[in-house]
């Protein structure tokens, strides 16, 4: 499947998972919007970079009145502080739980207008499990995978599809010190775009991802 005429918004997308994204809806023939603080950073032919700072309600709110003809939102943009004391348990939930909130309750609208649309959020395999190191990352994703899963039924009746996507160590920067293995940027990409052709609610990208969810019960 093309995407032809789908207009795509990546959060994040300058570097990493993001950047894939990106890249990749373009290759698929979509319109794609790069958000990013400093949008001079979104550097890829085809990816029109605009100013999103998932942190601020007035560039969200700015963003969603610029890109009026989105219909598929990819909620990437996360942080992680490592040994987080208590500012970077903020800062953490900043990004990868009120982020989610903001871009979602601004661009709800905008893809009911367009016709319902998709909402991706990229979630994590610590949204089920945690370390000491990562504590206010997990609970940032634990947050955001119940936020998810809310706001799937909350956006069910305006034809909006909702999609988490969960893995284990991505091979992009923000993992470039973890040895453990690691999935890659581009695999998890393609999975996604096979959940929004197939109307999948979710992406459980790895094996290690798949084991932990279906532990859940026991």
């Amino acid at each position: 499947m093309g995407f032809d005429g789908a207009v795509v918004l990546v959060t994040g997308a300058n570097r990493g998972l993001g950047r894939v994204f990106a890249q990749e809806f373009v290759k698929r023939g979509a319109k794609v919007y790069g958000g990013a603080r400093n949008p001079a950073t979104v550097v890829d032919e085809g990816v029109i970079g605009v100013q999103l700072d998932v942190t601020d309600d007035a560039s969200v709110a700015a963003a969603a009145k610029e890109l009026g003809d989105v219909t598929i939102v990819i909620n990437n943009a996360g942080v992680l502080v490592p040994d987080a004391g208590l500012d970077g348990i903020r800062a953490e939930f900043e990004v990868n739980f009120y982020g989610l909130v903001r871009t979602t309750d601004a661009f709800a609208p905008v893809l009911k207008a367009n016709g319902g649309g998709t909402l991706v959020n990229v979630l994590s395999i610590v949204s089920w499990l945690s370390r000491p190191a990562w504590r206010g990352y997990a609970a940032s994703k634990a947050a955001a995978w119940s936020l998810t899963r809310s706001t799937r039924d909350d956006l069910r009746e305006q034809g909006t599809h909702v999609i988490a996507v969960h893995a284990g160590f991505i091979d992009t920067d923000m993992a470039a010190e973890v040895t453990a293995p690691k999935i890659a940027p581009e695999d998890v990409v393609s999975q996604v775009v096979r959940a929004i052709e197939n109307g999948d609610d979710e992406v459980l990208a790895d094996e290690g991802t798949r084991a932990v969810k279906a532990s859940l019960s026991s």
